[in-house]
Order: C-alpha cells, then structure tokens, then sequence
C-alpha cells in the first residue's frame, strides 16, 4: 500500500485537508501517483498529515495533473512507543543520509548532527535530510515526521537536555543498557576516529552513563542503527 505525506503538499487554494470527498491538484504529488507509480482508478493509497490524520482512500477519478480520492477509512496511527533522540557526530560522505533513513525507520524521534573534536565534516543540508526521512517514514509505516535540527556542539546538545532525561554514551568500555523506563532517551554516537580524551573526559564530569552496544568494533553509522535498536527493545 502507497502512503504519501501531505503535510507539505497543496491544493489549488492552499494547504491540503484530508476530506471524505478530494481532488490532489499538487503536480509533484499528482505526477507521483499518475506517472511515477501508475496507479490508476479503483486502486487504493494512503494520505496522511503527521498531526493525527491517516487515511485510506481509493481513487476514483483520474486528469492529466489531478486525482480524484474517496474515502474509505481512517486507519490506525503509528508511532514509536519511546521518544529516542540520537546525536551523532557528523560523517563522511553519503553516510549520514544512511544514518537519518534507516534511524527513522527504527524509530528516532529527533536528530542532532554533532560537532566533535574528531568530526571530519561540518556540511549538512537539513533540507536534504528532510526529504530523506519523508521518504523513509511513508515506507516504514510510522505516522509524526522526526525532527532535525541544525549541527551544534556536543556539550550543547547535552546541555539541552541532561536535566530532564536518560542520556547515555555509545563505548565499548561502557556497561549494559540500563533502562530506568524513562519516556525520553538521548544517546551519542562518536566520530570515526573515537572521542578525544578531553570528551571522554567531560563524560565522567556529568556522569553520563557509558553503554556497550556491541562486542566488536562497529563503524560510526553501524553504531547509530546498534544503538537505536538496543533503545527500541
């Protein structure tokens, strides 16, 4: 079953209303469902808006650069039972994309690229990173868009957010995931190269909890999907 995103799309007259009875005007859109996928009358797709609404519809109707939907149901919304923020350390090249689509997919709730002392990149578009996690959340099924913010430094990050939730450290020296049933977890992935001394450092002054997620040596977005999967179970 095809789902669409449409809290970005518009109509003729503004944004988009997922009523019983509508026409797409969107082109983008429009040109996904007729040309793109094919999808022609009688088949069924799913709209939904990521502020509550997510509905099946059938296709009733179909113009050179408009679709004509009926409603069918509303279906049952999605969303991941633990709010998971993940901080990682910028990486190379296409690596971050990986990162912010099989991260949504799982379930992470709000990215934070970092700027460490080891970090290699500091470009990052977060209008690209947007359109990657659109994709991946129509695929997987979830229903709320995860949020991206803009690279800050580690100790911002953690300053935001040590005070009012469980935050832990990705290192193999580290101990099991201890989970104090806390709705909220933020975790921090390293840079290629590790964390620099002085980092590991500020770790033990704000008793951050350090968390072994694996047994062998794991590459930097390795480690985001091994840890977001240890927060997810």
């Amino acid at each position: 079953m095809h789902r669409f995103y449409t809290g970005e799309t518009k109509d003729r007259f503004g944004g988009l209303d997922l009523t019983h009875d509508m026409w797409i005007n969107d082109l983008q859109l429009a040109n996904q469902i007729l040309r793109v996928l094919r999808m022609r009358t009688g088949e069924e797709l799913v709209l939904f808006d990521g502020e509550g609404l997510e509905i099946l519809y059938k296709i009733t109707e179909v113009e050179p650069t408009a679709v004509h939907l009926q409603k069918i149901t509303d279906l049952v919304i999605k969303n991941p039972k633990r709010k998971i923020l993940l901080a990682w350390s910028l990486l190379k090249k296409d690596k971050n994309d990986w990162v912010l689509q099989k991260c949504t997919e799982l379930g992470v709730t709000h990215f934070f690229p970092i700027i460490t002392e080891r970090t290699e990149k500091t470009g990052f578009d977060v209008e690209r990173s947007h359109k990657i996690v659109v994709e991946a959340v129509e695929q997987c099924g979830r229903h709320a868009l995860p949020q991206i913010s803009e690279p800050q430094s580690l100790k911002g990050v953690v300053g935001q957010h040590r005070d009012h939730m469980q935050v832990c450290v990705a290192d193999m020296a580290g101990e099991l995931f201890e989970d104090n049933g806390d709705e909220e977890v933020l975790v921090l992935i390293g840079p290629e190269g590790g964390w620099s001394e002085q980092e590991r450092a500020y770790f033990a002054e704000e008793n951050i909890a350090r968390v072994n997620i694996s047994d062998f040596t794991l590459r930097a977005e390795t480690a985001c999907i091994s840890a977001v999967q240890m927060l997810v179970l």
